[in-house]
């Protein structure tokens, strides 16, 4: 019920809400909830990453690029690159780690 509480916790905050609902040795799987025109600001992934959109949309920004990311698209997140992501609409999306 993982997804579910961040829906519901995304109602009453400022801040994007992530929690892992799958992790193991070498990974782990976050659900990312947003409201629109939320801000997950700059910060580095330690670990090869790709964002997934399952719903909604959000702008992904690194050093080079901004992509716009609609329902069902996907981002590879490099190791050590500075990055944001900024909704664009409420979103719910998967970030997958290791």
């Amino acid at each position: 019920m993982v997804i579910k509480e961040i829906l519901a916790q995304v109602e009453t905050t400022t801040h994007p809400v992530a929690k892992a609902i799958h992790k193991g040795e070498h990974f782990k799987v976050l659900a990312i909830a947003f409201k629109s025109g939320m801000v997950l600001k700059d910060h580095k992934s330690h670990l090869p990453a790709k964002l997934t959109v399952l719903s909604g949309s959000v702008r992904y920004h690194d050093a080079q690029n901004e992509v716009v990311l609609n329902t069902h698209d996907e981002i590879e997140i490099p190791v050590n690159e500075t990055h944001r992501v900024d909704a664009l609409q409420d979103s719910l999306c998967l970030l997958t780690q290791g």
